[in-house]
Formats: structure tokens, sequence, C-alpha cells
């Protein structure tokens, strides 16, 4: 039996249809005010509304590391999301880096609506989300505008098609400032064809990258996150490193010659033969 289109479950779970389907988001039992976003099933990504500092999934906590070291502690930014989910990144940037500018690329309107009623910023956050596909909505950004450039798009727990081309990359290049940072959450599990792809096409687009993930996905026995980051200048790989490493869930930096040799020879994708990331095996959300 179908659920009804908008009802409270528990008297706190919050179940609603959202554009991209059924959306839960789940009160943790540990946290008085945090809660978990779930879509279709398929956890999407976890606030605390009294510590948005505070990132509970693996994948959303490697971001950190990159938004902590994009600019000198507590520096203000100009940040764009790509995807927003529950607006976790953009919450964290607006804790940890106060009068940041940001902008949010979030096609489901519906999940803003929900994410603004039940989880709701902070007035004085300078945060514009919009409702538009990521693409579009990173063609508005100015040339050179973005310390940090943020994709996190998934749709059905895959990232869509468009977003993994090489004329993506290209625009996203063009919204970095100099020195600035492209950070991209990529899942895929074995043989890794994807991800390898992934880290092809940022190749011929940037000239510094480097990958953070679990080990355990970098050596194709699992499928996992795994966060890419490029930029045109040097990346603090030593920092980023010891962060990771430190993580409750450690995880490995791979860059340089480890990082071209982990790629295999993939080539890069283009627009014409771009496909999505493949779908997660059921095991995984279980």
């Amino acid at each position: 039996m179908a659920r009804p289109k908008n009802r409270r479950v528990a008297r706190e779970t919050v179940v609603e249809r959202v554009d991209g389907g059924l959306a839960e988001l789940m009160p943790d039992r540990d946290r008085p005010r945090a809660w978990t976003l779930l879509i279709d099933g398929a956890p999407q990504s976890h606030v605390d509304l009294d510590d948005p500092a505070y990132l509970s999934f693996e994948y959303q906590r490697r971001l950190g590391h990159v938004i902590d070291l994009v600019a000198p502690p507590g520096r203000p930014v100009h940040a764009v999301h790509l995807g927003g989910g529950a607006l976790t990144l953009a919450r964290y940037v607006a804790a940890t880096r106060p009068r940041s500018t940001q902008q949010v690329a979030e096609r489901d309107a519906a999940l803003v609506q929900l994410v603004r009623r039940e989880l709701p910023l902070d007035p004085n956050a300078r945060i514009r989300v919009r409702s538009v596909d990521a693409r579009e909505g990173l063609a508005k950004v100015p040339d050179g505008w973005a310390d940090l450039v943020v994709a996190d798009v998934f749709s059905g727990a895959r990232t869509p098609a468009h977003l993994t081309s090489g004329e993506f990359l290209t625009d996203v290049r063009r919204v970095v400032k100099a020195g600035g940072l492209y950070a991209a959450n990529l899942a895929d599990g074995p043989p890794l064809a994807h991800l390898r792809g992934q880290i092809a096409t940022a190749a011929g687009v940037f000239p510094e990258l480097a990958l953070v993930a679990d080990p355990t996905v970098l050596r194709g026995k699992r499928f996992g996150n795994a966060v890419l980051v490029a930029s045109d200048l040097p990346l603090p790989i030593a920092e980023l490193t010891r962060r990771a490493a430190s993580d409750p869930h450690p995880a490995r930096v791979e860059h340089g010659r480890s990082l071209t040799d982990f790629t295999g020879g993939a080539t890069p994708v283009t627009d014409a033969a771009a496909v999505a990331s493949p779908a997660p095996p059921p095991s995984v959300f279980k």
C-alpha cells in the first residue's frame, strides 16, 4: 500500500513525497536536534541543528576537511554547492567560516521546501538556495567567483550523467578562482571503472588532483564513496592526509604518481559518452 503524501510516523519521523522520491527525516536518538535525511531509503544527509559543525557521515567529514583547508581557519569564503540535500555542508561552512557567501543549486524544489520547514537555516547565514539543475546553476556563477565548489549530486543514489563530463568540469574550473578548490563526492564499486574515469576526466581539466577514500574502496573490495579534490595549484596533501587518517574511519589519500597508476589508463568522459554513476548494490543500505 502506498504511503500518504504527507504524514508523520511515530510522532517524530517526517515522511513526505518530494520530486526525487520518498523523503524521510529520521531523528538521531543520540543527539536531541539531529536528523538523517533518506530518499527512497538511501541515506543522503545528517544535520545537527544544535551543532552544524558536526559531520556524521564519513564522506561529509572528508569534504569537511577540504572546506577546512580551502583558506586559513575562520576566514569567510565564497562557496558553491551543487546538490543540497539537507544543506549539511552549507551549514558547516556557515558555522566554521562566519560571513561566508554561499550558493546552493538543488533541483528538487519540494525537498528544499521540506528542509527549510523542518530543519530551518540560521537566518544570519548567507546561503542562497536555488531550485535549479546543478549544471544550470553553475552556469550562472560568475567567472572566478568561488573559493570552493562542492559537487554532491545524486538522483536515485546515482550521479547524473551530465555531471560526470569534461565539459561540466571545464565550467567548474571557470567558476573556481586561482588557488581555489573543487571537491566531488563520487560513489563506485568494483571494478571502479566510473571512479577511474572521473579521475581521468578531472586530470584533463585540473593540473592538481587528490583522492580521499577508504582503503577497501580503493582496493575494489566494496562499494563506497570517494572524495575527489582538484585545483590549479598544489594541494595541501600532507594536512589532508593527516586529517583523513585521524578520522574514526580512516581514509587514504592518493595523489601524484600513485593516483595516475590507480587511474590505470582510463579515458576522459565527454558529454556525448557520459553515463550516470553505477547504482549501489542493495546491501549498501542494509
